[in-house]
């Protein structure tokens, strides 16, 4: 039998009953549902952070909520590397900017820098080295079996994505706020936090607390006739 995360043979189903499922009645759940929809509708992406602490716990337990994201056959294929420390924290910033410098001056498409005009984003990243925490977020296309073999695993940039949207919203949650940021290529985040071959970055997630005279893009959403149907 092969191994599997955690400890458990691959190849021997094993079942309990679902008892975690609570179910609502149509009016609560529509509730609870305009509530969720109003909360996420606050969350907004933030370039500018306070460098006030953020108790390590919550980003555990908001990590902790992004590991039970569903995923490609339960091999559970992330990591996340919590940064708070000021000296890694700069060394991540150096390498983002050269990334940027290059992507900005030439790198990218003028259409792509089009898009980004209205957002006012440029190379310089100071976000990185100011917040109380990077959250530098890797997908393992393999794992190593307990004999030392390889495993493949599954809908990886799925699974790590939606993983990563549990993460954000629950930090959103949490009232801290988030930044997604992927300078590219990323490898220099395997050297700098000494992460195996195995594993590629996904993203930085820059979390904390916005700064006092944070500002963000005026921007909409798109409705849901746009993004939705119905059949």
């Amino acid at each position: 039998m092969r191994d599997a995360p955690g400890g458990r043979a691959a190849d021997v189903p094993r079942f309990v009953r679902l008892e975690s499922w609570v179910e609502h009645p149509p009016a609560e759940m529509a509730r609870r549902a305009a509530d969720f929809r109003r909360e996420v509708a606050r969350r907004r992406t933030v370039r500018e952070f306070s460098s006030r602490p953020v108790p390590r716990g919550i980003i555990e337990e908001c990590i902790r909520a992004a590991g039970t994201a569903p995923n490609g056959a339960n091999h559970q294929p992330w990591h996340f590397v919590v940064v708070s420390d000021p000296e890694v924290k700069a060394r991540i910033r150096v390498a983002a900017e050269e990334e940027e410098r290059a992507f900005y001056g030439g790198g990218a498409p003028q259409e792509w820098l089009d898009a980004l005009a209205a957002l006012g984003t440029d190379e310089h990243k100071p976000f990185l080295e100011t917040a109380p925490y990077l959250i530098a977020i890797f997908a393992q296309r393999y794992h190593l079996a307990s004999g030392g073999h390889r495993v493949k695993n599954y809908y990886v940039q799925e699974s790590v994505g939606i993983a990563t949207g549990i993460l954000i919203t629950g930090l959103h949650r949490a009232g801290l706020a988030t930044l997604t940021h992927t300078p590219s290529p990323m490898g220099f985040l395997n050297e700098i936090l000494g992460r195996p071959a195995n594993e590629r970055p996904f993203l930085i997630l820059v979390a904390g607390y916005p700064a006092e005279d944070a500002r963000v893009p005026r921007i909409t959403k798109k409705p849901l006739d746009e993004i939705a149907t119905f059949l």
